[in-house]
């Protein structure tokens, strides 16, 4: 019975021929599980456990390529150009349908939105000019190669349609090869495919026509556009308004995907898959706008995050169906639990893109921040009841240790749980307290719900100590009692007090006008802390001994943050080392020239880099209880993903 809270949500739609049975959709995204460029068992169980979630269209394999020239195997993407694709297709079909979702393939060629390398062909693209983005030069495609490409584009959907899909989609946005033609800033013929926008428009419209008639009229084709590609000499709102309304009154598109800015720089590249950092339902806005001007189904995207805000958009008419993709990913079973009144259950996105589209950033499979299964379905789908009921004593709070509870309670194990500081989420919950990171906390949030449901006991302010827990009797111990920061040895340090990040984010101490911070975290934690001091008004300064400060963000993120700290007047210093602290006088080098200059009036100088993992516990157990374990930081200071997964592995053993 669906839930009277979302009326609309859980409605069928009718799109073309096919319906679908309620208004939630996972778009296309590149998770990186393909093989040789075919979708093998890991793409599969990646799709099929959204199916299983009750997930009413998945459109898969993002940047599916139509042809040779936009190859995708050397990053673990789909490509379409080969007939010997079409079994994979229908495993992928099949294992879909058994649950009644429907779905779609995205088909593209990216341009010159690619990679240049020894042994890849050369980029294509409507005119000679490199995306700021990715850089490489690409060729200018003549007729013929033009030609090539959109009749490939129609053999890529009947391999689609001949693979038991429900549908494809064209991407038409996002500075792939059609937006490319489309947009004056990329576009610079003066033949039939260049100057004015009928011409402009040509390319795209003969791809429409090309995969129309390869795959008649009963199949769905739907394209996903751009809304604004908000750069300057490129499109505007008015623009792909214009655009996308041509596109619908051809007849041949049966819906549309709406989302806005383009691929051409970093940071318009970031906000396509916007973070925590922009506010919810991002591009909702421009759907509704679209949705105005047309007559076909039109889909919101942008942080959807919850079904509550999917059924307000839907109610407001702004769309008729939302993308919910990266809360489908932390969660894949979000709109049954939402059917079934368990909103307390559904695991949030955090919007941090660490895990799924930073990782494929890096050439990285997808995965979640704090939903291990993710990407790893085939290990990790199933939790399955102990065989043996035992005592479990988890000595830690963090993440680890949290994962560790839920995933051991939830398989019928007893479970205590000991935190020494007063509230749990380790170290998740000091950096939400970080401007812009506030959605960290919900990490925290949702285990310790978890953990409560399932009757976990947990006992705050209470160290474990060695004595405490072999009272307890526990058949099982994991120790996850995380990591202490390991501040530097650095030349007069004495004279001048140096902190941790920890001790600015949870200390409420006057930490002076003239703020220096060494980042050797190379993550987050030197920006965050960067930008909490700026907002309080005080003159911040970054050095990093790496190339960039924040070396190791994901270049997803890491524009929206630079962009934040350069506009609150944050000085970034890469290159850069502490020679000498002399009292509030720093004596700064240049790691490769040497080069010194002197910061003076230094008032704090706060350390955001190395941790020492707290593993006296652990060492201290050894050879007392016969089961013990060590999980996250506690065994080497890492990162959130790390900890969760270890917590689950071992969870999953005792």
């Amino acid at each position: 019975m669906v839930s009277e809270r979302y009326p609309h949500l859980f409605s069928p739609m009718k799109i073309g021929s096919t319906t679908v049975p309620n208004r939630i959709v996972s778009t296309a995204h590149v998770a990186a599980l393909a093989e040789n460029g075919k979708p093998g068992s890991r793409y599969v169980a990646y799709n099929v456990e959204k199916a299983k979630g009750g997930c009413g269209l998945i459109i898969t394999f993002g940047s599916a390529s139509v042809h040779p020239t936009s190859p995708n195997a050397d990053w673990g993407g789909v490509e379409l150009y080969d007939d010997s694709v079409i079994p994979y297709l229908q495993r992928m079909a099949d294992a879909i349908h058994q649950y009644g979702s429907k779905i779609f393939s995205q088909i593209t060629h990216r341009g010159r939105r690619g990679t240049m390398d020894v042994g890849l062909p050369p980029l294509m693209a409507p005119s000679p000019i490199p995306e700021r983005a990715h850089r490489g030069t690409p060729h200018e495609m003549d007729k013929e190669e033009i030609q090539m490409v959109v009749q490939a584009y129609g053999e890529a959907a009947l391999r689609v349609k001949r693979g038991g899909f429900d549908g494809i989609e064209i991407l038409v946005g996002y500075s792939h090869l059609p937006a490319q033609f489309l947009s004056p800033f990329s576009n610079r013929r003066i033949d039939e495919y260049g100057g004015s926008l009928e011409n402009r428009m040509r390319f795209i419209l003969e791809v429409i026509q090309s995969v129309r008639e390869a795959v008649g009229e009963e199949f769905v084709v739907g394209a996903r556009v751009t809304a604004d590609e908000k750069i300057e000499g490129g499109l505007g709102q008015e623009m792909e308004k214009e655009i996308t309304k041509r596109l619908a009154a051809t007849g041949k598109i049966d819906y549309l995907n709406v989302v806005g800015a383009s691929g051409e720089y970093p940071l318009s590249q970031s906000e396509v898959v916007p973070s925590m950092f922009y506010q919810s339902g991002t591009w909702v806005d421009y759907a509704a706008a679209i949705k105005k001007e047309v007559d076909i189904p039109v889909i919101a995207v942008g942080r959807i995050l919850d079904p509550l805000q999917a059924e307000w958009i839907l109610a407001q008419g702004q769309a008729d169906l939302v993308a919910m993709t990266r809360a489908l990913i932390a969660d894949p079973h979000m709109p049954n639990k939402a059917k079934e009144g368990r909103f307390d259950d559904i695991r949030p996105c955090t919007g941090n893109n660490q895990g799924c589209v930073g990782r494929v950033y890096y050439g990285m499979n997808v995965t979640c921040i704090h939903n291990p299964v993710a990407g790893r379905e085939q290990e990790l789908a199933e939790i399955k009841p102990a065989t043996k009921k035992k005592k479990v004593v988890v000595a830690g709070g963090g993440p680890a240790g949290l994962e560790t509870a839920r995933v051991a309670a939830e398989r019928g194990h007893q479970v205590i749980l000991f935190e020494k500081r007063p509230t749990l989420g380790g170290q998740i919950t000091s950096y939400s307290r970080a401007p812009g990171r506030e959605d960290f906390g919900a990490i925290t949030l949702w285990l310790e719900g978890q953990v409560k449901k399932l009757g976990v006991e947990i006992r705050l302010g209470v160290e474990a100590t060695p004595e405490l827990i072999l009272e307890q009797k526990p058949d099982t111990v994991v120790v996850a009692t995380g990591s202490e920061p390991k501040l530097p040895e650095l030349p007069g340090a004495d004279s001048a007090p140096i902190v941790s990040d920890e001790d600015v984010l949870t200390q409420k101490i006057d930490w002076g006008n003239k703020v220096l911070i060494i980042d050797e975290d190379a993550h987050h934690k030197g920006p965050a802390i960067a930008e909490m001091l700026a907002d309080q008004g005080r003159n911040v300064e970054i050095i990093s001994s790496l190339f960039t400060v924040g070396e190791d963000i994901d270049g997803m993120i890491k524009p929206v943050i630079y962009q934040r700290l350069f506009s609150k007047g944050v000085t970034l210093s890469p290159n850069t080392m502490v020679k000498e602290v002399q009292e509030e006088q720093v004596i700064l080098a240049n790691v490769y020239s040497g080069e010194e200059r002197v910061i003076e009036g230094v008032t704090a100088i706060i350390y955001a880099g190395l941790r020492k993992a707290s593993d006296e516990l652990y060492k201290a157990l050894k050879g007392e209880v016969s089961e013990l374990y060590i999980v996250g930081d506690a065994m080497a200071p890492r990162k959130i993903p790390d900890a969760i997964l270890e917590g689950t592995r071992v969870a999953r053993k005792i």
